[in-house]
C-alpha cells in the first residue's frame, strides 16, 4: 500500500498540539490537561500539564476491565534455565497488585525512589508495574553491575528500598547478586530502609535481619489474603522512572521520564511505527536495565493490550544460532526488535542460515534493528534469510522511542541501506556545523532535533537541571543535541555515520568510521568490525580496523586483511590512509550489543582509561591490548 508517511508527518508539523492531543486519546486519563504542551514549565517545556493519569492503570487494569483478562499478557521465555511462565493480563495484575502491596506495607508511597536490581526475570516487570501503580519512581540497574557502579546509583536516586534477586545466570555461569547489593550499599552513603529479595533456586542467598524480606513468601501472603492496592493517580509531568546513562564525567546521568508524554508517545508508536496490533505477540529482545526493555518490553506492548515477551537467553549459545527462529516459532511472534550484533553474532556462528527454515515463521512479519548503526550487508543477510522487511531505526535513551525509522504501521517507504530512514512526527531533525548553522543536504554535520522535544523524551537529568541544560541544550541554542554526527539526503533520509566522537580527522579531512565500517563489513568473511582512529603525527589521526572473521573461515589471515585495506581504499579512496587491519576474535561491546570504540581507541593511543561498568566481557580489553602490542600500537 502507499505510504502515509508524508501525509501524517505533515499533519503533525502543522499543528503539533492537535497532532498529540489526538494521540492522547488513546490512553485513559483520571484529570484533563490543562494546556497540551505548557512552553513555560520545566527546561524546554512540558506536555499535557495539569493532567493525572496512572502507567500501570493504562498498562493492566483497563485491559483487564475491557475484556483482555484472559489473553496473554506477558511471556517469560528462558532458555537458560529451560523454564516458561506465561501470564494473562489478569494473572499479571494480580502479581503487580501483591507486589505493590508489599511495597505499600514497606513504606513506599507516591514520589519515593524505588531501584530494580534484577535479572531477565518476570518479576523485573512485575516490580516495575508496581512502582507506576503506587507512583513510586523505579529506577532500573542492569543486573550484575558491579558494586561501585551500583552504589553511585544508589547515592544519586536514593531509594527507599531495593529490589532484586540472588542471582543472575548466563551461559555457562551464574552471577551472585546479593554480594554485590551488599557492597554497594556498604560503599553508598545513603542507605535503602528495605530490601526485597527473589531467592533464584540455582542460588540461594543469606538474608540481611531486619533489612532484607523474601520475596516469595512476602508475596505470596500478599497474594493470599488477596490484597488489592488502587492505582495512585500521578501528574502527566511527574516522573515513572529514572534510568541512568554513562556520564563523561564518570557520574551517571540520570535520564527522567515522565508519565504522560511516554504512554501517549509509546501507545502511538506500537501501531503506527512499529505496525503491531492489539493482541498479537511483539518481542523486543533486549534487557529491562536499558531504555529498549523499558519502552518495548514492557511499557509500550502492554500500553497497546499487545502480548510481550521476556526472554533470559542469547542469540547464540542458548543452545544455538536458532535460539530467536524457535522464540518467533513457539510463540507466534509478528516483530522482532533486537539489536545489530545480535543478528551479526547469528550471521558469524550460522552464516548459511541453515537454522532459519527448521522453523514456523509464518506469522513473523518485521524485524527492527536499532542500537548499533546496522550495516548494509548484516540487513541483506536478515532480509534474504527470513525473507521479511528489515528496519533499521535510530533513537536514544534520552528520546525513549524512535527519532527516525521506517513506519510500517503507516505504510513502508523504500528501504536505503545505512539509512534509519526518516523522522517520525514529533522530531524536526536537523543538521548543522560545528558554528550551529544548517548545513546542506548530503553533508556530514552535527544531528540535532529542533526543540520543543516530543512526548516521552526526557524532560530532565534526576536533580540535575543544570546538567541537563549543558548536556544536551547548550551547545546549540533551541535545539537538542544528540552528539551523532550524519547527514540528511536529497530525499529527506537521515544517515547516522558515527557518535560525534567517531568522526576522525586524517590531515584534515572530517571521515566518518561509520562509513568505513560499511564497506569493511562487505567482505564475505567478515563477520564483525569496528574502525577507530589513532592518534599518529603526521595526520593527526590514522583509521585503523578491527574484524572478526565468521566461524569456519580457515584462510590467511593477513590475506584478508590485505583485501579489507584494498577494499576501502577503492570505495573511499586514499584520503581515507586506512593500511591498518587487525584481526581479534571478538569485539568489546557492553551488554547492549554497542561496540565500545572509545576504550579501544585510548587504548590504542596508550591513555588512561577504566573498565566499562557496562561490558560484557573484559578479557577481550586484555586480547584487544595484546593484538596492538603485537602491532607495535599501544606501547610507549
Amino acid at each position: 500500500m502507499p505510504s502515509r508517511y508524508h501525509e501524517v508527518y505533515d499533519g503533525w508539523a502543522h499543528d503539533p498540539e492537535g497532532f498529540w492531543a489526538e494521540a492522547a486519546r488513546a490512553i485513559d486519563w483520571f484529570k484533563p490537561w490543562d494546556k497540551v504542551f505548557d512552553a513555560e514549565g520545566g527546561v524546554y517545556g512540558q506536555w499535557f500539564a495539569g493532567a493525572e493519569c496512572n502507567t500501570c492503570y493504562n498498562a493492566l487494569d483497563r485491559h483487564v476491565q475491557d475484556g483482555r483478562a484472559e489473553q496473554v499478557a506477558l511471556i517469560h521465555d528462558s532458555p537458560i534455565t529451560g523454564t516458561q511462565q506465561k501470564f494473562t493480563y489478569a494473572g499479571l495484575l494480580a502479581e503487580v497488585n501483591a507486589l505493590a502491596s508489599v511495597l505499600q506495607d514497606q513504606g513506599v508511597q507516591k514520589g519515593d525512589r524505588v531501584i530494580i536490581y534484577m535479572p531477565m526475570v518476570a518479576e523485573a516487570a512485575f516490580a516495575m508495574l508496581a512502582c507506576a501503580r503506587l507512583g513510586a519512581i523505579h529506577s532500573v540497574v542492569f543486573g550484575g553491575f558491579a558494586a561501585k557502579e551500583l552504589a553511585t546509583r544508589i547515592d544519586d536516586a536514593t531509594p527507599r528500598l531495593i529490589i532484586s534477586a540472588s542471582c543472575g545466570i548466563e551461559p555457562g555461569r551464574v552471577i551472585a547478586y546479593k554480594p554485590l547489593l551488599d557492597g554497594a550499599i556498604e560503599l553508598a552513603s545513603h542507605k535503602p530502609e528495605h530490601c526485597l529479595i527473589l531467592q533464584r533456586p540455582q542460588l540461594a542467598c543469606d538474608l540481611v535481619a531486619g533489612r532484607d524480606f523474601d520475596y516469595a513468601a512476602t508475596v505470596g501472603a500478599a497474594k493470599a489474603a488477596g490484597r488489592t492496592v488502587e492505582c495512585v493517580p500521578v501528574a502527566a509531568t511527574d516522573p515513572l522512572y529514572v534510568l541512568y546513562t554513562s556520564g563523561t564525567t564518570g557520574q551517571p546521568k540520570g535520564v527522567v521520564r515522565d508519565n504522560g508524554g511516554h504512554m501517549v508517545a509509546l501507545k502511538w508508536s506500537m501501531e503506527n511505527e512499529f505496525g503491531v496490533r492489539p493482541g498479537e505477540v511483539f518481542w523486543a529482545a533486549s534487557d529491562v536495565g536499558w531504555v529498549v526493555g523499558h519502552s518495548y518490553i514492557v511499557y509500550g506492548p502492554l500500553l497497546h493490550g499487545a502480548t510481550t515477551i521476556l526472554f533470559e537467553g542469547k542469540p547464540v549459545g542458548t543452545p544455538d544460532a536458532g535460539t530467536f527462529w524457535r522464540v518467533i516459532s513457539e510463540h507466534g511472534v509478528v516483530a522482532l526488535f533486537t539489536a545489530p550484533t545480535a543478528f551479526r553474532a547469528i550471521k558469524k556462528e550460522d552464516p548459511q542460515g541453515l537454522f532459519v527454515p527448521q522453523y514456523d515463521l509464518t506469522k513473523f512479519r518485521t524485524l527492527f534493528l536499532a542500537g548499533e548503526r546496522a550495516d548494509p550487508e548484516t540487513i541483506k543477510w536478515a532480509e534474504n534469510k527470513l525473507k521479511v522487511p528489515v528496519i533499521d531505526h535510530w533513537w536514544q535513551t534520552e528520546t525513549g522511542h524512535p527519532i527516525s525509522q521506517n513506519p510500517v504501521g503507516l505504510g513502508l517507504l523504500p528501504v536505503k541501506y545505512g539509512s534509519p530512514c526518516v523522522p517520525m512526527p514529533g522530531y524536526d531533525v536537523r543538521v548543522l556545523d560545528d558554528a550551529g548553522h544548517e548545513v546542506g543536504r548530503g553533508t556530514l554535520g552535527n544531528v540535532v532535533v529542533k526543540l520543543p522535544l516530543p512526548p516521552g523524551c526526557l524532560p530532565t537529568l534526576w536533580h540535575a537541571d543544570e546538567r541537563f541544560f549543558n548536556a544536551y541544550l547548550a551547545e546549540f541554542p533551541g535545539y537538542y543535541k544528540t552528539a551523532d554526527a550524519g547527514y540528511i539526503d536529497d530525499e529527506g533520509y537521515l544517515f547516522i555515520m558515527a557518535r560525534t566522537d567517531d568522526i576522525i580527522n586524517v590531515a584534515g579531512h572530517r571521515l566518518s568510521t561509520g562509513g568505513m565500517e560499511e564497506v569493511v563489513a562487505e567482505h564475505p568473511d567478515v563477520a564483525e568490525c569496528a574502525v577507530i582512529g589513532i592518534a599518529d603525527a603526521m595526520k593527526g589521526q590514522i583509521p585503523c580496523g578491527f574484524i572478526v572473521l565468521n566461524s569456519g573461515v580457515s584462510r590467511d589471515t593477513a590475506a584478508i586483511e590485505k583485501e579489507v585495506v584494498g577494499l576501502v581504499r577503492d570505495r573511499i579512496g586514499p584520503v581515507a590512509a586506512f593500511k591498518m587491519v587487525v584481526t581479534i576474535k571478538r569485539l568489546p561491546k557492553t551488554r547492549s550489543g554497542k561496540i565500545l570504540r572509545g576504550t579501544m581507541q585510548k587504548i590504542a593511543d596508550r591513555e588512561d582509561w577504566k573498565m566499562p561498568a557496562t561490558i560484557d566481557d573484559p578479557v577481550i580489553l586484555d586480547e584487544i591490548t595484546e593484538a596492538l602490542k603485537a602491532r607495535g600500537i599501544g606501547v610507549a
